[in-house]
């Protein structure tokens, strides 16, 4: 079983990795980001009821919110990790 800062540590890697592996996609003057969520579901949860992420539970894919795309940025910058875009 993971301790809390485990369980963080987890989340904030997913959050990061969706964002990394994301691409963006524009409907009707929107944009967004979207990612395939091969993650652990239980993490990738956490993230939706957090708001980051969200998504049909029968897709293969998830959005980042504004908020979740934010976040993963300053996680990369925290981590010093470059994101590239």
């Amino acid at each position: 079983m993971r301790n809390d800062s485990e369980k963080r540590l987890v989340k904030d890697l997913t959050l990061m990795l969706l964002y990394l592996t994301s691409w963006e996609e524009r409907d009707d003057g929107y944009s967004y980001r979207r990612s395939w969520k091969g993650y652990d579901f239980d993490t990738l949860n956490e993230l939706a009821k957090e708001e980051l992420l969200s998504g049909s539970h029968k897709a293969k894919s998830v959005y980042l919110s504004e908020e979740g795309t934010e976040l993963a940025k300053k996680l990369l910058k925290n981590y010093r990790i470059s994101d590239q875009e």
